[in-house]
């Protein structure tokens, strides 16, 4: 790779062995990618926390900085870690320490985890713990060059935004906060982000349900290629093109699709491909529809449900207010638990506008920095899940093997209020 008088001076270890480590890092990640050069950025999303026994274990042996040397750095000599040169925020964590009871979290690494925040916050992280930073002041511009983690995150800003990231490691990201470098490939250049594939939507697209099911059958369709949606009939809100992401980034690898007229880069079919035309076609009508809603609900069987997940990705302020309007007056199942999962900066604003209450007073809860997919810590005894999230559909079945129903928020609150699933394509 080239390498600038700067990024040589920082791979000398003349601004200290953190900034050392971090170039050697990205040198040898940019080499593997087959990158050419290093691009500036100054906007970093990552994983900083300690999740697991292992990095638990080794950070409560050995201290914080040989931890963040070892699992963030790969650099098995422990090296004293230094203030962040970029704006780095921290992502979803496996643990909200508010609500670690309820999560079956054990003291002590619940302690570990308030220990770590602090450490972290006086690196200069950004505290903001949500996969969806771009929810609470992490909105980068069209054509920024990004550094993030978490591919529901990434294909919203690489799409709606028009920023520029590939979906960066844990390791990537950590070394970018202390070069302001990353690796100049894939989505950082403009023929990468250019449209491969047309997908004719030909039913009306309008609810969240529906983008979640359109994103689930573009992931499995297009894989990791960049889809161009043609057919869109109703201008989506911000939640609903959250989940149509999500759910195209867990159903496949998509990191940028093109909706002409919508998303940052395309206002016409013709720009979406630029230079390149169509490599494959694909429709999404009424079978497709009613396919991927059977391919998200084929681990679920019984209709007794014992826990109901919303907020995936972490739910915005305008999606609890809907949860609120069903909620109100209701009151959950006694057999049934409802946690609903947003930013931490959110439920400090859902406490000031009675939505905590109302939710708590349901007897729901109203969680942030984490979700059942990360922290794998479900109520007690939960056998059978429903959310109207298609990427927690997708996931919780496989990592915590309950069974999960797939359907509309008006579904799912009707089933924590009844403890039954009665849910279906309408």
């Amino acid at each position: 790779m080239r390498l600038t008088d700067e990024e040589k001076f920082m791979l000398d270890g003349r601004e200290g062995p953190a900034v050392q480590k971090s170039m050697d890092l990205l040198v040898r990640y940019g080499e593997a990618l087959g990158a050419e050069k290093l691009i500036h950025t100054n906007n970093v999303s990552t994983a900083v926390t300690i999740a697991g026994p292992l990095m638990s274990n080794y950070a409560r042996q050995h201290g914080f900085d040989a931890a963040f040397s070892e699992f963030n750095l790969d650099s098995q000599e422990p090296v004293e870690i230094p203030m962040v040169k970029t704006h780095s925020c921290q992502l979803i964590s496996g643990m909200d320490t508010e609500y670690w009871e309820a999560l079956g979290a054990p003291s002590e690494q619940v302690k570990l985890t308030k220990e770590n925040e602090a450490y972290n916050a006086g690196l200069g992280i950004q505290l903001m713990s949500t996969c969806t930073p771009y929810q609470i002041g992490n909105v980068p511009v069209k054509g920024e060059h990004c550094a993030w983690m978490e591919s529901s995150a990434v294909v919203y800003i690489n799409s709606i935004l028009g920023a520029r990231t590939n979906c960066e490691g844990r390791e990537s990201t950590a070394a970018a906060m202390f070069t302001g470098r990353i690796p100049y490939w894939g989505y950082h250049i403009d023929e990468n982000r250019l449209g491969t594939d047309l997908v004719e939507v030909e039913w009306e697209v309008e609810s969240m349900t529906d983008w979640g099911l359109l994103g689930y059958y573009v992931g499995e369709v297009i894989g990791d290629r960049v889809p161009v949606l043609k057919g869109i009939r109703h201008v989506p809100n911000s939640y609903r093109v959250k989940h149509f992401g999500a759910a195209a980034a867990s159903s496949g690898g998509v990191e940028m699709y093109h909706i002409p007229g919508i998303t940052a880069e395309a206002r016409t079919i013709e720009e979406a491909f630029g230079t390149n035309k169509p490599q494959f076609s694909f429709k999404f009508g009424k079978a497709e529809r009613q396919q991927m809603y059977d391919n998200l609900n084929v681990s679920a069987k019984d209709t007794n449900v014992d826990f109901i997940m919303l907020g995936c990705p972490h739910a915005s302020i305008e999606q609890i207010w809907e949860i609120c309007k069903l909620l109100k007056g209701k009151r959950i199942n006694s057999g049934t638990k409802l946690w609903i999962f947003t930013p931490r900066a959110l439920r400090q604003l859902a406490d000031k506008n009675g939505y905590t209450q109302i939710i708590t007073d349901a007897g729901g809860l109203l969680m942030s920095d984490t979700c059942p997919a990360i922290s794998q810590m479900l109520p007690p005894g939960t056998k059978v899940v429903a959310t109207d999230s298609a990427k927690q559909a997708h996931y919780l079945p496989a990592i915590t093997g309950v069974q999960t129903w797939f359907g509309s928020l008006e579904d799912c609150i009707h089933a924590a209020v009844t403890g039954k699933w009665s849910g279906g394509l309408r």
